[in-house]
């Protein structure tokens, strides 16, 4: 089961980025193609009936997955980038981490009025980071067609904080 697989290769890693919290590396999940290209199946099954028209891969851990899941749903990629790192006109919004605060941005021209979009990122903690995101999507006039994840921590309770944006969720591992 790919739960299983994403939980025995997820490690904990103590005091990171600051004391007091325990951060889900994903990176052994990416050393392996073949459990890689599992979770990329996974999602692409829970989410091809949501009528996606692109793939929003928030910075930096949602680009692993973003890009190869706007291919095998053949949409547009879009990458969501913090402050100040894309080279065109942007769009923005703040937001509260679980450890600070942070602004996110998109070009403005990227996101089209009426589409559908698909927001992912590795891990799904608080839930401010891919609400903002939904908030920039409404603010292109579109609509959030649903939110991918490798990880849930379920006890911070974000699942909670997305629901006013839709109720599709694709979540390979829960904490």
């Amino acid at each position: 089961m790919i739960s299983e697989l994403i939980k025995n290769k997820v490690r904990d890693v103590h005091d990171f980025p600051k004391p007091g919290i325990v951060f889900k590396d994903i990176t052994p999940l990416l050393y392996e193609p073949y459990v890689s290209e599992k979770m990329r199946q996974a999602i692409v099954e829970q989410v091809k009936d949501w009528n996606i028209d692109a793939v929003v891969g928030v910075e930096s851990r949602g680009f692993f997955m973003g890009l190869p899941l706007s291919w095998a749903l053949d949409v547009p990629f879009i990458p969501a980038r913090k402050k100040g790192k894309l080279p065109y006109e942007t769009i923005e919004m703040e937001y509260d981490l679980e450890y600070g605060t942070a602004c996110i941005e998109i070009h403005s021209d990227c996101i089209k009025e009426g589409m559908n979009v698909l927001i992912h990122d590795d891990l799904l903690a608080t839930g401010g980071t891919a609400n903002a995101m939904a908030e920039l999507v409404k603010k292109c006039g579109a609509t959030t067609a649903g939110f991918s994840f490798f990880i849930s921590l379920d006890f911070l309770n974000g699942q909670e904080l997305l629901a006013g944006h839709t109720d599709n969720f694709s979540i390979l591992a829960r904490y």
